[in-house]
């Protein structure tokens, strides 16, 4: 809880008055007793009714003015734990936007997701709880006892006596608590990855008839769910039978001992009420405990998943104060380098080319050969970790990662689309690109015509993700998109594989005439036959390098490849 509390001090005023209403609720709640005892001994036994009158309109006053601070207590403690909400899901967002893709391996998007929305929450109600009522238990608790031995100090030997093992049974519970609730979260980021994933891919499912499983495999986690918060929050309840079972033993041993001594004289009515009246309140006051110490146990465990997340280290892709910006032209060069997600997993090994700016570099190779992997350090999605990449004959990594990205789009394999309008969905790549610079995007990306047929034109309203658009169209989009923003690199990862041919040339014969270096993926020869140089890519490797006529002729893999594709196209 740590991080969690190092937001408060942004909200100091509002915690400063919450916290100082509380106390002067403590102080009225404390004096209570003594008044009632001062009313009965010194009033009703004494039937001095002035004494009733003057000291029962103090404790009326009191009352009333306790209900006021209560009032504004509430308001200030909702004002800093909801502001501390906020400013912990900001920079949740803003450290997840510095992820790596290494990160993402790490944190899972449903767990992530879960982190700012339910993990958040949690501390929100562990935040305000703390500044209402969770830090006068424990304070009533101590005056409580203190306030009994100035009433009476025999009577109040039973509370010190039976206080403390009720205490050490209540923070045994807690560190269970919080062990069990932090496996209940992790359960929960579990059914959400199962929910987003059937979510995701309901197509799919229905097209396999796999619903009966996904139905069986979304019952195991939810019901291994369910088991884990039965287990966790039965733990916590039982804590509150066996507390209130003790202190109405304490009470019961203090009404056994008081009226003894009532008829010794050796305690007034009125101590003996105050003193019950105090006993009564610390067993209310535990029962409030147990009810804080189960949310406190989720609240700790959010905190430790939402700290996780705020302290990973993502700084080998940040901007320093030393980084370097220069005009980028688009020229990229690769000395010698490697890539590995792990001691075991080497994915690119001693990957060596160079690209002038304005050329066109197309990579072929089969499935898991490293072509992703190997467009996604040019961007510094990802960090070799061996040899250098150079843009423009300056390292990259001591560049400045914003000013390089600026200069970058990227149209990944999935072709992703947001909510909102199409128009929106393209000025997305540039902020405030005007209409005239998205209609030229469209053409440049071959979409203008089909969205111009829409009824709604460049204003309509995709659905989830453009669920009713084509992979091409949502392609054409994605590029258009990135087209935009006019880069000096262009990224294009089988960007173009769901476009039919007569599409696909005329959308490359314009790449050519961009002026920008251009990274293309495919898996057809015929969509990066004209480039001015390709990439062979074999298990990680580059085994040849050159234009179409070259590696035809030279390159036994390429002559394999682009054989079968031409059979293929005669079938």
């Amino acid at each position: 809880m740590r991080k969690v509390f190092s937001y408060l001090p942004t909200y100091k005023i509002s915690v400063a008055v919450a916290l100082s209403l509380m106390i002067l609720e403590l102080i009225v709640e404390l004096m209570q007793p003594l008044l009632m005892a001062k009313i009965i001994d010194e009033g009703i036994v004494a039937e001095d009714m002035s004494v009733v009158i003057i000291w029962g309109g103090v404790l009326l006053g009191l009352s009333l003015v306790a209900f006021a601070a209560g009032i504004i207590n509430s308001y200030f403690a909702a004002n800093a734990s909801q502001g501390v909400g906020h400013d912990i899901r900001r920079d949740l967002f803003q450290k997840v936007q510095a992820f790596s893709s290494r990160h993402f391996q790490t944190f899972t998007t449903p767990g992530l997701v879960t982190r700012m929305t339910n993990d958040v929450t949690q501390i929100q109600g562990v935040l305000f709880m703390l500044m209402r009522i969770a830090l006068r238990a424990p304070l009533f608790i101590i005056g409580g006892i203190v306030m009994s031995f100035v009433v009476h100090p025999g009577l109040a030997t039973i509370l010190v006596l039976s206080v403390p093992i009720l205490l050490l049974f209540l923070f045994w519970i807690l560190t269970k608590g919080i062990v069990l609730f932090r496996k209940v979260q992790g359960k929960l980021d579990r059914m959400n990855t199962v929910l987003r994933e059937n979510l995701s891919g309901i197509r799919l499912i229905k097209g396999f008839n796999r619903s009966e499983y996904e139905e069986e495999r979304f019952q195991d986690v939810n019901k291994n769910l369910m088991n884990d918060n039965k287990k966790a929050l039965w733990i916590m309840e039982v804590a509150m039978p066996v507390v209130m079972l003790g202190m109405n033993i304490v009470i019961l041993i203090i009404l056994w001992v008081g009226a003894i001594q009532l008829d010794t004289d050796m305690v007034k009515a009125g101590e003996l009420v105050a003193i019950i009246n105090y006993a009564t309140k610390i067993m209310f006051t535990f029962s409030v405990f147990s009810f804080l110490i189960m949310h406190y146990s989720r609240g700790s465990a959010s905190a430790a998943r939402i700290t996780a997340v705020l302290e990973e280290d993502t700084k080998a892709i940040h901007a320093t104060d030393q980084a370097l910006k220069p005009e980028v032209k688009g020229g990229i060069s690769f000395v010698d380098v490697s890539f590995q997600y792990d001691a075991d997993q080497r994915v690119l090994q001693h990957i060596s080319f160079s690209a002038k700016p304005g050329v066109m570099i197309g990579i072929l190779g089969e499935t898991g050969s490293g072509k992703t992997t190997l467009l996604n350090l040019i961007p510094r999605l990802l960090e070799e970790t061996e040899g250098d990449i150079y843009l423009d004959g300056y390292r990259m990594k001591d560049l400045d990662v914003e000013h390089v990205r600026n200069q970058i789009s990227v149209v990944p394999q999935e072709a992703h689309l947001f909510s909102g309008s199409l128009i929106e969905n393209i000025r997305w790549g540039k902020e405030g690109a005007t209409k005239k610079e998205v209609i030229s995007a469209a053409k440049d990306a071959q979409i203008h015509e089909f969205i111009k047929g829409l009824p709604d034109g460049y204003d309509t309203v995709l659905g989830q993700k453009g669920i009713t658009f084509s992979g091409g169209q949502k392609q054409r989009l994605s590029i258009a998109r990135a087209l935009v923003r006019k880069p000096k690199i262009l990224i294009l990862d089988d960007s173009t594989s769901a476009l039919d041919a007569h599409t696909e040339e005329r959308l490359l014969t314009m790449l050519r005439r961009q002026n920008c270096t251009v990274f293309l993926v495919a898996q057809k020869i015929s969509s990066i036959q004209n480039a001015d140089q390709i990439l062979l890519l074999h298990e990680g490797e580059v085994i040849g390098t050159g234009d179409h006529r070259s590696l035809l002729k030279e390159n036994p893999y390429y002559q394999s490849v682009y054989q079968s594709q031409m059979e293929e196209d005669v079938s």
